[in-house]
């Protein structure tokens, strides 16, 4: 039976035997009442962590972002973000189906926005304009191919914020991969925003999860939209000790997924059939081929040695190294990448 190779997301890791373990070993409760231990525990462990004043666990990164989106604007509030940007992109039109705002789409390399870009794209202060209310920011980019903003980038983006009186929003799904490749104090980011979001069925391999962060009133009140669009779960401790878990367990293995990637990404370079390979930061390679070369075949041909790979639309093909592809996966995959 041919080995599968899933290079499709991050998001396909299963939990280890020892993660299981800690799950169902975790002292719980009722979350919704508001006395699970373990849920509470990861709640101010990842606030601490990131220096901010409190948290909330959600079941998903779409649900905290777009909890995030509804506690800073009002419905006819606009919010700016990159063109790339996940809320914008994979999140159902969440934004208007659940906050009722307008989106302003700004464009840049590599999913990555200025100060200077978005202050000049803040609409004036007339009824006849939507109100531009929120900055939205996602780190790493996704679509960008895992590209990290520099700190000193996001701290003037926030000045540049707090001077409109807009809100300030992060997208920290793969922040942990940020983190890891420029050495960034987690701790400075919680005073920076108004709200981040941060995965933990990504980089750090759990089944399911996402937190959000911020301040106690704003996380008191998205703690009610949560609870409005469903969100609210009993005995959720199960899952928030795979988090706890994967703090201690699985963030430090972060580098060698990025590794994995520069290694993935320098055989693509090489190859004739590859016209171009992005940057590689962190874990995702999105790369094209050459005009006349079928994405489509290509990814049959992949499937057919047992690697699975995804589109990201507009020509471009995404490998994504996580906490169950090896480096003797990784040898192997750049093999048929040879022999194709």
């Amino acid at each position: 039976m041919t080995e599968i190779i899933d290079l499709r997301s991050d998001t396909v890791t299963r939990p280890s035997a020892a993660m299981l373990q800690a799950m169902m070993s975790a002292r719980v409760g009722d979350d919704v009442l508001g006395d699970d231990p373990t849920v509470k525990a990861l709640e101010s462990q990842m606030a601490e962590y990131f220096g901010a004043e409190a948290a909330i666990f959600c079941p998903s990164g779409t649900m905290a972002n777009q909890i995030a989106i509804q506690l800073h604007t009002r419905p006819g509030d606009e919010v700016i973000c990159h063109e790339y940007s996940h809320i914008y992109l994979y999140e159902g039109g969440g934004i208007m189906a659940n906050a009722h705002c307008s989106v302003k789409l700004l464009p840049g390399e590599r999913g990555l926005l200025s100060a200077q870009q978005v202050e000049q794209a803040i609409n004036a202060k007339d009824v006849h304009a939507t109100r531009s209310r929120l900055v939205a920011l996602e780190n790493t980019c996704n679509k960008g191919g895992g590209s990290c903003y520099r700190f000193s980038d996001l701290e003037e983006l926030g000045q540049m914020a707090r001077k409109h009186g807009m809100r300030y929003h992060l997208d920290g799904a793969r922040l942990w991969n940020a983190l890891v490749a420029t050495g960034d104090n987690p701790k400075k980011y919680g005073p920076l925003f108004d709200t981040i979001s941060i995965c933990l069925s990504k980089g750090l391999g759990c089944p399911v999860g996402s937190l959000l962060l911020g301040s106690v009133d704003n996380m008191e009140e998205a703690r009610r939209i949560r609870k409005r669009m469903g969100g609210g779960m009993r005995q959720a401790g199960y899952l928030a000790a795979a988090g706890i878990f994967a703090l201690e367990h699985h963030l430090p293995l972060l580098a060698q997924d990025h590794i994995h990637a520069k290694m993935l990404a320098e055989k693509l370079a090489s190859m004739p059939y590859v016209a171009a390979v992005e940057p590689v930061e962190t874990s995702i390679v999105i790369f094209r081929l050459v005009e006349g070369r079928s994405q489509s075949e290509f990814q049959e041909q992949m499937a057919q040695h047992g690697v699975r790979l995804s589109s990201m639309g507009t020509g471009k093909l995404r490998m994504v190294t996580h906490l169950d592809v090896t480096e003797e996966m990784v040898k192997k995959v750049m093999g048929i990448l040879e022999s194709l």
